[in-house]
């Protein structure tokens, strides 16, 4: 079989299971060729599919997302190794880069909490070129991840990866001050009504906060005046119905919020001031 009947039965075989099928097929059957979508559709169309091809498939039919399959996902012109202990960076969370570059444009020393993959302080510090900066994650597997991709990206020297949780007693003990802290925290209700392709495959800590979404910025937000420098800023993701609420949970720790929307018009962070 070819690779251009291949992709087209795989598209019509996934369209039950995803938004995107002629997209994902294509992606899972140039990473098994080992080339670039773009040379495998100039290029490869006529070849003879590689082995392996149905596993990829099927795979996919039961909604396991193809930044998964494939390892690796791309942000903010960064390419990061994933796997099932991180939560796959999306086009949305650029959004909190972007905002924290135009309101610290020269921070120095940065924190990321709840760093997962790494992408938010990983893009920051491949913009802020002066900037070191420290990723924080409770989850052990999660932190391997990052240490991967600070050296993957050539950041290594400039990003320090380590265990921290925010619930925990004197988590941030020895990490001093910082001029800008970024934060995807879990603030997803518990009870939300999420696509397979999330529930069923992405890591439950990194999502779910209560069951409003929000004690994850209960905990945290209040001791982040003690992590910033006075003229030091806060970026946090958050859901798209929670601007509000987030930012009564940031007045009451002594914080200005400023809103900012993602690509969709969504609300998608907040930018905090201490007053």
């Amino acid at each position: 079989m070819s690779v251009r009947v291949a992709i087209l039965e795989a598209a019509e075989a996934l369209s039950a299971t995803s938004d995107t099928p002629r997209l994902d097929a294509e992606l899972m059957m140039a990473a098994l060729l080992q080339t670039s979508r773009s040379d495998m559709l100039l290029r490869r169309m006529a070849d003879e599919v590689p082995s392996g091809w149905g596993h990829l498939v099927r795979r996919r039919m039961e909604h396991e997302p193809v930044a998964y399959i494939l390892g690796e996902a791309e942000f903010r012109g960064l390419t990061l190794e994933v796997s099932p202990a991180v939560l796959i960076p999306r086009g949305d969370s650029e959004t909190v880069v972007e905002a924290a570059l135009e309101a610290k444009p020269d921070a120095r020393r940065v924190l990321d909490c709840g760093t997962g993959s790494g992408a938010l302080l990983l893009a920051l510090l491949a913009a802020l070129h002066e900037a070191q900066g420290i990723g924080i994650d409770r989850s052990e597997a999660a932190v391997s991840v990052a240490q991967a991709n600070a050296e993957a990206t050539g950041l290594g020297d400039r990003a320090l990866l380590m265990v921290a949780d925010w619930t925990a007693p004197g988590w941030a003990a020895e990490l001093g001050t910082f001029d800008l802290i970024v934060a995807n925290p879990p603030y997803v209700e518990a009870d939300a009504a999420l696509d397979p392709d999330v529930r069923e495959h992405e890591p439950a800590g990194a999502l779910f906060a209560g069951t409003d979404g929000l004690d994850d910025y209960r905990i945290l937000v209040p001791q982040l005046p003690a992590l910033l420098e006075k003229k030091g800023i806060a970026v946090l993701e958050i859901g798209h119905e929670q601007a509000e609420s987030v930012g009564r949970i940031a007045s009451d720790a002594g914080f200005t919020s400023e809103l900012r929307r993602d690509l969709g018009g969504r609300p998608r962070a907040l930018i905090l001031r201490q007053i």
